[in-house]
């Protein structure tokens, strides 16, 4: 028999979180590579629709993990969920996004079933028959390729941006779906878990955003965001910042993109006044394609960038606001 990796997607409130495909593309290549056979799963209760648009990517079977307790999250009902998954099909390999919620419960599914896990990898490499994962070490200064001793499953999470999403490849036909009915004990799930917690009514998971237009000190005053909002807002996007914006209060801390912020991976990255610091960088170098617009032209930033534009922001940005609105009229 193949081995087999397995990938968990990730669903919140009957929608497919988007970084569960660049997962299956992380997952696909390395099927491709190694021989492996690459099935997948969802969890939950009532998610057949989630299943068959599971069933759609290119993978040998899909598996609709159900129990009337799985709704809503719990850590304790989704290890006990997946742990009987496991033990039913004997993956070698089992891949998640590196999600809050991923975060939540996998550490302890890998503690329950005695075995390691590797987290918020940035990628792998397949030498000499063995497989090796890169994480990302002391802030992104440095990198390290980590594998796995002893026996598996083994249990990796991929960073957000590791790989491209839209990148995942679809099959002729759409996958075989089993149903897989688990049974969770009446204790087991021990908590009662209430409203998901936002720290204020704007709070807002950048993860999910296409388009991302950010700040850097090069804004200079808080009341010279307000360009950078008209900005995003022309785009259809939301607006970010690095750290010491978010320091100084002028955006609420969940607007903060980088190592002590959230992990993106939007279509679009407009970076405007924003130097290019590791710290930043780190939280979004996975975007699809990124602009910078800097008047230093040695600033870090343009190291990465797709587009780079060296100039004043203040000069910049207001008829680009008008060209993008003229081409949305058009």
């Amino acid at each position: 028999m193949a081995d087999t990796i397995l990938v968990v997607a990730e669903q919140r409130q009957g929608q497919l979180n988007r970084v569960s495909l660049e997962t299956l593309t992380g997952a696909q290549a390395i099927a491709a590579e190694t021989g492996w056979t690459l099935e997948a799963a969802v969890v939950g209760s009532g998610v057949s629709e989630i299943a068959a648009e599971l069933a759609k990517i290119k993978v040998a079977k899909v598996y609709d993990v159900e129990s009337p307790l799985l709704e809503p999250y719990t850590p304790d009902g989704f290890v006990a969920a997946v742990k009987q998954l496991i033990d039913q099909k004997q993956p070698k390999l089992v891949l998640m996004p590196h999600t809050y919620q991923v975060r939540d419960f996998a550490p302890k599914l890998a503690t329950v079933l005695d075995r390691s896990l590797i987290s918020d990898v940035i990628g792998y490499k397949y030498e000499g028959g063995k497989l090796l994962f890169t994480r990302q070490m002391f802030q992104g200064k440095f990198t390290a390729d980590v594998s796995f001793a002893g026996e598996p499953p083994y249990f990796v999470t991929f960073q957000n941006g590791a790989f491209r999403g839209d990148k995942a490849e679809t099959g002729a036909s759409a996958a075989p779906v089993e149903i897989v009915n688990v049974d969770i004990g009446d204790k087991v799930i021990r908590n009662k878990p209430e409203a998901p917690f936002k720290e204020a009514k704007q709070a807002v998971d950048l993860t999910q955003a296409e388009v991302i237009v950010a700040v850097g000190r090069g804004i200079k005053e808080q009341k010279n965001i307000e360009i950078a909002k008209q900005l995003a807002d022309a785009l259809g996007g939301e607006i970010a910042a690095s750290r010491p914006i978010c320091d100084s209060g002028w955006l609420p801390m969940d607007r903060q993109v980088g190592s002590s912020g959230q992990t993106v991976a939007p279509k679009l990255y407009l970076a405007l006044g924003i130097s290019g610091a590791i710290q930043h960088v780190v939280g979004m170098k996975g975007a699809h394609t990124i602009i910078a617009v800097n008047k230093d032209s040695e600033a870090p930033i343009f190291e990465i960038a797709d587009i780079a534009v060296v100039g004043n922001l203040f000069d910049i940005v207001p008829p680009l606001i008008e060209e993008v609105k003229k081409a949305k009229g058009a």
